[in-house]
């Protein structure tokens, strides 16, 4: 399976995801047709599904171009259906969707919002997690609770550490200001934020990041107790 980042509005990051024996193809939280669409026809690919963690807008703002101009089926959580535009296939918690070559195990991740969920692609050992996880930070908790997020943080740190992350923003580097001010000591940080840097400095971007590093480097992944990190987590929304 091949994954082709692709940059959409100011910051966000849709992913398509291919079978490159069929030519076969679903799509991430796509923030906005076009540059899908530009993707899609260069690389002569059959858009089959779009996949969506969440219903905020910026996740699933091309959800009706695409799946109009390509007859895909809409996908996301049956607890947020009323949200998500044009949804065709409703997905349980913990529940495995396949299709073609896609293998996914869905995880419900409360928190930033409601509905949110995850999609682990097992047999790549790939984890997309929207805005719940970001490199270096976690999302704002605008639906949810504290408790919900620090759960759902929780989860996530139970993948193995190889698990590649797939987050829905570059914010990387504005992450890691935050991140160094509260854990000026870590080298561990210090060193991926000049990875980071290096790739930015190069048109790249810092996806995916690796479970791994996030639990070195990720002050929110290193809370320990719901008190750091709420703590933290306010400190951040004012930082």
């Amino acid at each position: 399976m091949k994954i082709k980042i692709i940059k959409c509005l100011q910051d966000n990051y849709s992913y398509i995801l291919i079978n490159e024996k069929s030519n076969y193809a679903c799509v991430i939280d796509p923030s906005e047709s076009k540059p899908i669409i530009n993707y899609i026809e260069k690389n002569n690919l059959k858009l089959k599904f779009i996949l969506n963690t969440h219903h905020h807008f910026d996740h699933v703002g091309g959800n009706k171009d695409l799946k109009k101009k390509y007859d895909s089926k809409v996908i996301g959580f049956e607890k947020d259906k009323d949200r998500i535009p044009e949804i065709d296939i409703f997905l349980q918690n913990r529940e495995v969707w396949r299709n073609d070559n896609f293998e996914a195990k869905i995880y419900h991740i409360p928190g930033h919002t409601s509905g949110h969920i995850c999609y682990h692609f097992y047999n790549q050992n790939i984890l997309f997690t929207g805005d719940t996880l970001f490199s270096l930070g976690c999302g704002r908790i605008f639906e949810g609770t504290y408790e919900q997020m620090f759960a759902s943080l929780k989860l996530i740190k139970s993948f193995p550490k190889n698990t590649k992350i797939y987050c829905g923003h570059e914010y990387t580097l504005k992450n890691s200001d935050f991140c160094l001010k509260y854990d000026s000591k870590n080298f561990a940080l210090k060193k991926k934020i000049l990875s980071v840097k290096n790739y930015l400095n190069k048109g790249l971007t810092s996806m995916p990041t690796t479970l791994e590093d996030e639990l070195s480097c990720n002050i929110f992944l290193k809370s320990e107790d719901i008190e750091t990190f709420s703590k933290l987590r306010d400190l951040k929304d004012n930082f």
